[in-house]
């Protein structure tokens, strides 16, 4: 039972994630994911996956200055952050 409830939980936290949506803007308007990783690193963000999602967001998952995993959903037009999930 445990087990079940655990993957309930698990999937609805994706699911909040997957539902996310950043922008509606055609992707030559947004920023160069190259240039959005570099600001993300200068920032103190040690980045160890980079994705675009779905929704038409930057999304990475890394750690953040203070050492703590993250996973962060940005727009991709203007690198505000749109969710943020500190682990």
């Amino acid at each position: 039972m445990k087990t079940v409830l655990s993957l309930i939980v698990a999937l609805t936290s994706i699911n909040a994630f997957a539902a996310v949506n950043c922008t509606k803007e055609k992707k030559d308007k947004w920023l160069d994911q190259e240039k959005f990783k570099a600001d993300r690193i200068a920032e103190g963000y040690q980045i160890k996956v980079f994705k675009v999602t779905a929704g038409n967001c930057y999304e990475i998952y890394g750690t953040n200055k203070e050492g703590k995993k993250v996973e962060i959903y940005f727009n991709p037009t203007n690198s505000d952050k749109v969710k943020e999930e500190i682990k």
